[in-house]
This record gives structure tokens, sequence and C-alpha cells, in this order.
């Protein structure tokens, strides 16, 4: 009782910013030790994660996407644009000859085209120069406290919480979007329990299997590649940019034959 008291005091005390959300900083300090008191019933040492000095919230985390959502993009160019197509399009051929092995292997063993799987790899983190910095920890829980897609929020939190546990993981030094999303394939814990492939996130390897693998399961699911990249990222232009990357792959495997 003594701890939660000092741990709610410490929340109290802690300076946080007003967000885009107009987040009453009282209420933030509720909604988190309404979060500590979940996973400490669960059995998870979440005041003492919450103790750590790494822990810090995600200042209006609410606002980031927020504004996010309303960047309009008025055309496929202006959506190249956006994700830095003409980079990840220079750099397709190095990662298609360095890692073609594995590429390889991932076609045969999953059934998805390698040059889908590098198209995935390229827009989600610039074949793997893109990790994130922040920490998914700290983003989830700030999401909570702010009452941005709070359920959302503490369901990855749960599935972030086995992930690190099964992999002998140390969560608050985990790296990811201010989304919460990890690996160069950008999985949220969900999807990292389900269709990861492997145990370290930024080994290249097992991001392509996993990407296949995600692939894979939605392929059958949906019935078409397409269908599948659309569960990736749920938007037209995202499939259909990732197509056109996985057509500048197949020019360029035309081009080493």
């Amino acid at each position: 009782m003594k701890k939660t008291i000092i741990l709610l005091l410490l929340f109290i005390s802690m300076p946080v910013m007003a967000s885009a959300s107009n987040s009453d900083p009282v209420k933030m300090n509720e909604n988190i030790k309404e979060l500590a008191e979940y996973f400490e019933a669960k059995g998870y040492a979440f005041n003492e994660m919450l103790e750590d000095s790494r822990f810090k919230l995600v200042e209006d985390i609410t606002g980031k996407f927020t504004r996010a959502a309303e960047v309009r993009i008025e055309s496929f160019e202006d959506y190249q644009k956006a994700v830095g197509y003409n980079s990840k399009k220079d750099n397709i051929r190095e990662f298609m000859t360095e890692y073609a092995a594995e590429l390889d292997a991932a076609e045969k063993e999953y059934g998805i085209p390698k040059t889908i799987i590098a198209g995935i790899m390229g827009i989600e983190s610039e074949f793997g120069r893109y990790k994130g910095s922040y920490n998914p920890f700290n983003a989830y829980v700030s999401m909570y406290a702010e009452g941005h897609r709070s359920e959302f929020a503490k369901a990855q939190l749960e599935e972030l919480l086995i992930f690190a546990k099964n992999n002998d993981l140390d969560v608050l030094a985990m790296e990811s979007s201010y989304a919460g999303a990890m690996s160069y394939a950008q999985f949220i814990p969900y999807s990292l329990n389900r269709w990861f492939v492997g145990k370290d996130l930024y080994h290249m390897p097992n991001n392509i299997n996993s990407v296949a693998n995600y692939l894979a399961h939605f392929k059958e699911i949906t019935g078409s590649v397409e269908k599948a990249i659309y569960r990736y990222n749920p938007s037209t232009m995202y499939t259909k940019v990732v197509l056109a990357l996985a057509d500048e792959a197949v020019l360029v495997m035309e081009e080493a034959e």
C-alpha cells in the first residue's frame, strides 16, 4: 500500500504537459494508477517499471496521432513523396543483393514473392535504416494515460509484456515508433506474438521471414497478396506504393539476369 501511495504521489508531481487532446494531468495520473492496478493484479511488476528512470510519458501522444491523421494526401505522387519513395527506390538494389539468399528462402517457404517482401521492408523501415526513437512501453502507457484508444493500448501493453517475457527482453530497453510499432517490419505487439519469426527484432533475416509469414497468413484468409498487403496497413495508397516498389525490385532482378 505504501508503495502505491508513493507511486501515485510521484505521478501527481510529474510535470505533464497539456496535450492537443486537452488531457487533464490529474485524470492522466488516475488512468496510470488504474493501469498499474490492472497489471499488478495479473502478476506483472508494473509499478517497478513505472518507477524506472527510463519510464517517461510521451508528451502529447494523442496530438501525434491526430496530426498524422490530418495530413491530407491528394494524389499518389504526394503519397510517394511523403514516404520517401525515391530514396527507397534507389536503395532497393542493395537490399535485394545483400539479402538475396534470405529473400529466396522466404519466398520458397511462405509463397510470397520476394519483391513484395522487399517492398514492405523498404516502406516500413527504409530496408532496416529505421528502428524508431521511442519506447513501446512508454508509448502505450502514454496512450492510456491520455485516453487515446485506451482499450487498444491496454491490450498492446499486455501483448508487449508477454513478448518481452517470452524472449527475455528488457521492455524499457526496446525501441519503437511513437505508435509502439517495433522491428524493421514495424509490428505492433499483437503481431509480434503471432507472426514474428525469431527473437532478435533487428536481425534482418528474422524480419524478412516475419513479413512473409504475416502476408502468407492474410493471403490465405483474403485470397490475394494485394489484399494481404492491405491488411498490413489498411490504406489503398499504401498497397499501391508497396506494389510500385516491388515492381522496382522486379526490374533490379531482370537487370541482374
